[in-house]
């Protein structure tokens, strides 16, 4: 695939993740005091192109380049944990299955991958990262980007799909509907398969964002509300629940601190992974997507 149809998938990806009215996340039609559904495109915007260079540039090189894009044009940290996914999946060789080649990509990255990442992380100041007794990004790193992830993977859900070649991912992206996000899905089908899969997924795994910000025991509520919104709404419309605006307002209490971030993070990577199975004219517009956000470029 040329790096402008990969750029093209990229920003798709995280345009139809940050369009989606995932519960608690921002979208067109809700924003955080500091960060809006604008940020979100014009970040997409930005780290397309470096990420569909990640094989030219190298996985540690391509998302420091991400992340400074990404500072340039938005205030806050939009897309970090998008970028780290992103990266490995654009590094996997043309021609081969991302499920097939994305532990030789793992397997095979540096100290100096994980130097460059150390660096983006630290110039993206994520919200509740803390510190850690091993390979803390404070430090200059001394094992490969694979091993340190590995150290976090109990407590980062992004840190989990390089410790487990990108497991989650493969499984969320296998539970969205494919035709619904081609050209000739209508937007609200976008939407319906993007919600049901982000809360499948909560169920499957507590947001770790939750976790670092609010507790492990706040998390595992978070989890076990998005199971009661599956089993009281209809398949397609779950937004239409009352249990579906119920925990829609819960998650965003407390100063938007239980936002399922690493949830919607996944997400971005599964939907970049069902894109890259859709042929060049049948992935939908850009423009269609910023159109239904009422957003213009």
């Amino acid at each position: 695939m040329r790096t402008g149809e990969l750029a093209r998938r990229v920003e798709l990806a995280c345009l139809l993740e940050a369009a989606a009215r995932k519960p608690g996340n921002v979208h067109p039609w809700a924003a955080f005091d500091d960060l809006g559904f604008e940020d979100f495109v014009r970040a997409a915007e930005a780290v397309a192109p470096f990420l569909a260079g990640t094989c030219k540039l190298g996985l540690g090189m391509a998302i420091l380049l991400a992340v400074r894009a990404t500072r340039r044009s938005v205030a806050t940290n939009a897309n970090l944990g998008i970028v780290l996914l992103l990266a490995p999946l654009c590094a996997v060789p043309e021609g081969v299955r991302a499920e097939d080649g994305i532990g030789d990509v793992l397997g095979a990255t540096t100290i100096e991958d994980a130097s460059y990442v150390y660096a983006a992380i630290r110039q993206a100041n994520p919200g509740g990262l803390g510190t850690a007794g091993e390979q803390d990004v404070a430090d200059v790193p001394t094992c490969t980007l694979t091993e340190a992830m590995r150290l976090a993977a109990d407590r980062d859900l992004v840190a989990r799909q390089y410790a487990q070649n990108f497991e989650d991912a493969f499984w969320l992206a296998a539970r969205l509907d494919v035709a619904s996000l081609s050209n000739a899905g209508r937007t609200s089908t976008w939407d319906s398969t993007i919600i049901e899969g982000f809360l499948q997924m909560l169920v499957r795994r507590p947001d770790t964002l939750i976790a670092r910000k609010c507790g492990t025991e706040v998390a595992g509520e978070a989890s076990r509300r998005a199971e009661f919104v599956l089993t009281r709404g209809r398949s397609g419309q779950l937004t239409e629940s009352p249990a579906y605006a119920d925990f829609d307002a819960w998650l965003r209490g407390d100063g938007h601190r239980r936002n399922p971030g690493a949830t919607a993070d996944l997400m971005a990577a599964a939907l970049f992974l069902v894109l890259c199975e859709i042929e060049s004219a049948a992935l939908p517009p850009i423009g269609q997507i910023l159109g239904w956000a009422g957003v213009s470029r």
